[in-house]
């Protein structure tokens, strides 16, 4: 199993990971079993947004063992009230239903302690200027959170996160699905019908990608799946399939992803999930799913997927040209991603313009154009 390095947290987290919301279906000894076959996969990080204990018990004494191979995200307002979940910013039940957390997760601690679920501006506002956030500073300060993340849907609130500069990493929703549709402060509208021809990334989404690369804010993904409905044409809106292989490399391709977090059901899914360490590069082709969709159109947008290769020239379009987006979004080019693209192998100032990538690229990228502005912009 691959890590990758969490953001400025510093925690080397699987790429795959584990999301636990469908482990109060299972009977506690299935779910345990479950959670230890994923950590003897390689995978190490789980979240637990979930408020009811049967799930956080579930958790809890399936890492037992081996508690500190393994990196919790525990969220905070999060809470089980009349045997039911509830979002909440009242700290009558935000601290108790926390510190259950704590005792059923076990260890002392939390690694990452996630604001839970902020959606909306106004929720933000709440979270940011009240008690709710004192107490996320405190658990903070003491060590019972080893890091402050936070959890969205919305683009907009993760990018007021990032500017924050307090919270080090971010839960997001992301698949191709969600990367086509605006900011909303309602979840249900990303699952609701989509129009006839979606067209390319939305420009926030895209943003906040690059700005969260540019940070050093580590994102884990949740939502990869689009709740299963992106394995069915029926239900995909692209009107095709992708496998689970496709849709994981299409959030491990985003700049600033780290892990996504998978959902599973049975240890046939785990391993399902965890086959994309060994997949072929045709196994993971999401984009040429994406680009002969019948209701996609192309947009001349580089997904970073990958086509171009191989270049005769040896040079890493794909990661040259991620580089080019974090830089040319900024009014000067950041020194961190200068010095980051000066490490390349092979820069842009080596393309010949042989444009064998272009004949290659699902989307009609002009890469040999990108090519000589990146030189041009980093001098190299």
């Amino acid at each position: 199993m691959r890590t990758r390095r969490l953001g400025r947290t510093g925690l080397e987290v699987s790429e795959i990971g584990f999301g636990g919301e469908w482990l109060e279906r299972h009977p506690e000894e299935d779910g345990i079993a479950l959670i230890r076959h994923a950590g003897d996969c390689g995978i190490n990080i789980i979240d637990c947004w979930m408020a009811d204990p049967k799930s956080r018990d579930i958790i809890g004494k399936a890492i037992a063992p081996r508690r500190d191979k393994w990196y919790v995200q525990g969220h905070i307002g999060s809470t089980w009230q009349n045997g039911q979940y509830v979002r909440t910013r009242d700290m009558r039940y935000v601290v108790p239903a926390f510190e259950d957390l704590l005792a059923r997760i076990g260890g002392g601690y939390i690694d990452l302690g996630m604001i839970h679920y902020v959606d909306a501006q106004a929720d933000w506002d709440l979270c940011m200027n009240s008690a709710y956030i004192d107490y996320v500073r405190e658990l903070h300060e003491k060590g019972v959170i080893r890091h402050i993340g936070l959890s969205t849907h919305n683009p907009r609130i993760a990018k007021l996160a990032v500017e924050s500069g307090f919270i080090e990493m971010i839960l997001f929703s992301i698949n191709p699905a969600f990367d086509m549709k605006p900011a909303s402060e309602d979840l249900d509208t990303m699952f609701a019908p989509y129009e006839q021809s979606l067209s390319g990334i939305d420009p926030e989404r895209a943003a906040l990608y690059r700005l969260c690369e540019e940070r050093d804010v580590g994102i884990t993904v949740m939502k990869g799946f689009f709740g299963g409905a992106l394995f069915d044409p029926a239900r995909s809106p692209f009107g095709v399939a992708f496998t689970p292989a496709q849709c994981i490399h299409y959030a491990l391709t985003r700049p600033g992803v780290c892990s996504i977090l998978c959902g599973y059901d049975t240890i046939g899914q785990v391993d399902e999930a965890v086959a994309y360490e060994t997949a072929s590069e045709e196994e993971r082709d999401y984009a040429s799913v994406i680009a002969s969709a019948p209701l996609h159109r192309s947009a001349g947008q580089c997904t970073y997927c990958g086509h171009c290769s191989p270049c005769p020239m040896e040079i890493d379009i794909a990661m040259v040209n991620k580089f080019y987006d974090l830089a040319s979004a900024q009014p000067e080019v950041p020194e961190s991603v200068r010095s980051h693209y000066a490490l390349l192998s092979h820069t842009a100032s080596e393309c010949i313009g042989c444009r064998g990538c272009e004949d290659r690229c699902p989307f009609g990228v002009p890469v040999a154009e990108r090519m000589e502005k990146t030189a041009a912009l980093f001098g190299l």
